[in-house]
């Protein structure tokens, strides 16, 4: 970043900039490129480790550089693919220029086209300074030197826009490009204080220690899973759109940070902050009331596990007049969380509903009805193993049964089998909002346990919640989630590809039995989890039975239909 004049800024003083994320291979594998930023008082990323870049300069500009300083790639094809009216080519240029000077690795070749040798950048390097310090520009140096930009090789990869809130606010295309041929680094010492070539993968282990931001570690991730640098070049080249991310900060155990759209919080805090504001929580905290949207409050019960997430949410459902309210899933038998109901909800409580008995979900319905005489609502448990059977509502349910709840709004009741063979949904239509207890989580698929749990009959349940095109999923576990018709349509692949390996694993290894089978199938999950996978596989094969495509023998062992059962 240089002491030169801007790019005049847009309206809302963002600072246009770029950066280039560098790769080499080397035995070991690929590596990237990160910078160690120099120690400045009032900068937020001081000392961390980044990518080259800063902001667009006045002097990159393309029309002030000529084509004979830049080559292979226009304007127009530049802001194209960058999606802007005109001047894409700047940021291109702006990424050469901020890793020349703070790097010393500069993306240019000869005017006859061959790498830049080695005496050339020597001196062109020893320019640096007065390029930093803008007595110089990238264009007169080139000329200088018989050298042009090659700009073809950078290739867009990411754009992110610095969250509301913060002081200095910057809008950056990130580019990708491969280390040129016998080039080294040397840091410039001024801006940049170090440099280290990583694996993304040890850059991803030690985040917090490099102190990596939020858009230096997404990147990461994405060269992590490319797994080479050949692999990542290809997949940028690929890019056909690059959407543009804006993170909106909010609070929770490591402070104020910002929180990305693929991120668990994201869609909620649409709802809790709208504005923008930091208020909203990236964490779901035991014990804490949020308000989701007016006459909707949750309640996380602290009871967080491998089953339970970071707990199970108990929903406030009311208002209006009276200021009553309703309770949907009041939680484990807990005297402290049903105290924290209380305690929550602005008014008396005259209705309980439950989506389900497992324990975590409704045992807390007695000593809630014990403290205010609030109607219950449900189904009974249709099997005992795991279940609370000492729940039996005031009211029983059934599908399509709509409650009237205390502020005049109605809760509709949809029986989604299949977790659980009484498992209910609850539709607030008047916001689009679906309760959804266990059959859709956040987070994680649910386990689906015989003979309580029925995989056809879970795969069903779910594309009849698809059919209702609610707008938001509020679950028993994690946060709100938006886009449920893209959510669901994910948890039946999911479901699909599993059944699909079960089969695959029975022409492998089968006849096997359930312990045999689950390793194999669920090779992908850590070994702490296999017991629950267990449960859920042991459904995929009975839906597969009742398809006609599995069998099992006397001695409880599987195979595919249609094989010697001694083989």
């Amino acid at each position: 970043m240089s002491d030169r004049p801007e790019v005049p800024r847009a309206p809302s003083s963002l600072r246009m900039a770029a950066s280039l994320v560098t790769l080499r291979e080397r035995a070991s594998g690929m590596e990237v490129l990160l910078l160690r930023r120099a120690v400045r008082a009032h900068d937020p990323s001081s000392d961390a480790y980044v990518f080259p870049g800063g902001v667009v300069d006045a002097a990159d500009a393309a029309d002030a550089l000529g084509h004979a300083a830049c080559h292979g790639l226009d304007d127009a094809t530049a802001s194209q693919r960058l999606c802007l009216p005109q001047r894409g080519l700047d940021y291109y240029v702006a990424a050469i220029r901020e890793c020349f000077e703070e790097t010393g690795v500069l993306f240019a070749e000869d005017l006859s086209g061959m790498p830049i040798d080695a005496p050339r950048l020597v001196a062109m390097r020893a320019q640096r300074d007065a390029l930093h310090e803008g007595h110089i520009d990238l264009v007169s140096l080139c000329r200088s030197f018989g050298a042009r930009l090659t700009l073809h090789r950078l290739h867009y990869l990411s754009h992110w826009v610095t969250p509301l809130g913060l002081p200095k606010r910057f809008d950056t295309r990130f580019f990708l490009a491969i280390l040129p041929d016998g080039q080294q680094v040397e840091v410039d010492q001024i801006e940049t204080a170090a440099h280290r070539w990583m694996r993304p993968d040890y850059a991803l282990k030690h985040a917090d220690q490099l102190r990596l931001l939020p858009p230096t570690r997404k990147l990461l991730q994405w060269l992590d899973d490319c797994g080479t640098t050949d692999a990542a070049l290809a997949a940028a080249r690929a890019l056909t759109s690059v959407p543009r991310i804006q993170p909106r900060l909010a609070h929770g155990k490591r402070g104020r940070w910002p929180v990305t759209p693929d991120e668990p919080a994201w869609a909620e805090l649409t709802l809790t902050d709208p504005h923008e504001r930091g208020t909203g929580s990236y964490d779901i905290e035991p014990g804490r009331c949020v308000t989701l949207m007016p006459g909707v409050l949750r309640l996380t019960a602290p009871n967080p596990g491998m089953m339970t997430g970071p707990g199970t949410n108990t929903y406030l459902v009311g208002g209006g007049p009276d200021n009553a309210w309703a309770v949907i899933d009041p939680g484990p038998d807990d005297p402290a969380h049903v105290e924290a109901i209380l305690r929550a909800a602005p008014g008396p409580i005259r209705q309980i509903f439950v989506t389900h008995t497992h324990r975590d979900h409704s045992p807390g319905a007695r000593r809630l009805k014990a403290s205010t005489g609030a109607t219950t609502y449900g189904m009974r448990a249709r099997h005992e193993e795991g279940q609370d059977a000492t729940f039996i509502p005031d009211v029983s349910l059934t599908d399509g049964d709509a409650v009237t709840l205390p502020d005049g709004r109605r809760l509709r009741a949809i029986h989604t089998p299949g977790h659980a063979a009484n498992h209910l949904c609850f539709g607030l239509d008047d916001v689009g909002v679906v309760f959804t207890g266990d059959h859709v989580m956040q987070g994680s698929t649910v386990v689906i346990t015989p003979p309580d749990g029925h995989m056809a009959t879970y795969l069903a349940s779910l594309e009849k919640l698809a059919a209702l095109a609610p707008e938001w999923l509020a679950p028993g576990h994690g946060f709100v989630m938006d886009r449920p018709a893209q959510r669901i349509a994910r948890l039946i692949a999911h479901r699909l590809a599993r059944e699909s390996r079960t089969l695959e694993a029975l022409a492998q290894i089968g006849p096997a039995t359930l312990e045999t089978l689950v390793p194999v199938v669920y090779a992908d999950v850590p070994a702490a989890r296999h017991a629950v996978a267990r449960r859920s596989l042991l459904a995929h094969l009975e839906k597969l039975a009742e398809d006609g495509l599995a069998a099992v023998s006397s001695d409880a062992r599987w195979r595919r239909a249609g094989t010697d059962a001694a083989s």
